[in-house]
């Protein structure tokens, strides 16, 4: 399905940096296009390229899984961690880049405020994680950028809500907008804060009643701008402690191999096909509801 799903999507995005005259992202595209676009498989274990890209499904899958098992054992030892949302009124998409600009040093202007504070012996040291994401509303055509972040107590989580309504002002940020509740499931919290940066699906109208069965659309320009505005900041990140160490693996020498197989992914087949048998490699089938979306509800006009 991920594989599926962002080879239509990258092709779409594709034309839209073309027509934006944005070559860079436009290669940054091709590269997810083409990633994992051919495997080699050797005793049951499978090889492949992958482009490392954040707007990539199959690699953001990958790094979700990383990041949990490693940042996950240090907040299980949080007495009291809390999940924190911090936002501020929507915007339009010419003002977009400057509010994420704006968004990420106040964030860092507050913890390095509290770190000096701290250190004077003036104030509690200040940890968790945050992650920054961007919503579309369709309606409004407006830009809704906002932090997800969980912190070690309470009061880390209450300093930091304080501190951004007096950063931003009433004119920009109020109270309502914000949300600060006690994580009460670990994983699924660091699950909701690391993301693409974007929620790839969107309804048609966000405020529609639960009970309505909703349409749901893939809006790629208002995608685009997005991660043109994200591009080049730090999406995730981490204060008040060390980053945990990543896995180490041992290094495999090189060998000659003579017996392996290749895969090569088929659209039409949305499966990996083995290159001389014509053998598919998962059995998966698209779903119709997906398939729906993919053929009849992406929009590359709105923005």
């Amino acid at each position: 399905m991920r594989k599926t799903r962002t080879q239509i999507m990258m092709l779409n995005l594709i034309k839209i940096a073309q027509d934006n005259g944005e070559p860079e992202l436009e290669k940054s595209y091709w590269n997810t296009y083409y990633c994992q676009q051919n495997l080699v498989s050797v005793n049951g274990r499978f090889y492949g390229k992958y482009c490392k890209n954040r707007f990539c499904s199959l690699c953001c899958s990958i790094r979700k899984a990383d990041m949990i098992n490693r940042y996950k054992p240090v907040m299980e030892k949080w007495k009291e961690p809390y999940f924190l949302t911090l936002t501020v009124k929507s915007c339009s998409a010419r003002n977009l880049s400057k509010y994420i600009a704006k968004f990420i040093q106040g964030i860092t202007r507050i913890i390095a405020k509290h770190r000096k504070r701290y250190q004077r012996g003036n104030g509690i040291k200040l940890v968790g994680v945050r992650s920054l994401e961007c919503n579309f509303n369709p309606k409004y055509k407006t830009y809704n950028p906002h932090f997800h972040i969980i912190t070690k107590d309470r009061k880390t989580a209450e300093i930091l809500l304080r501190e951004w309504l007096k950063l931003w002002t009433p004119k920009f940020a109020k109270r309502p907008a914000q949300n600060i509740q006690p994580v009460r499931d670990l994983e699924n919290g660091l699950i909701e804060i690391i993301k693409y940066g974007s929620k790839i699906f969107t309804e048609a109208d966000l405020k529609e009643k639960a009970r309505v069965k909703k349409t749901v659309y893939i809006y790629l320009k208002a995608l685009d701008t997005i991660l043109t505005a994200m591009k080049g900041k730090r999406i995730f990140d981490r204060f008040g402690f060390d980053s945990p160490q990543q896995t180490t693996h041992k290094q495999i020498k090189p060998q000659l191999l003579l017996n392996y197989d290749e895969w090569e992914y088929n659209p039409e087949l949305t499966d990996w096909q083995h290159v001389l048998t014509g053998e598919t490699l998962s059995g998966y089938i698209l779903p119709p509801s997906l398939k729906a979306i993919l053929e009849n509800n992406i929009n590359t006009t709105l923005v």
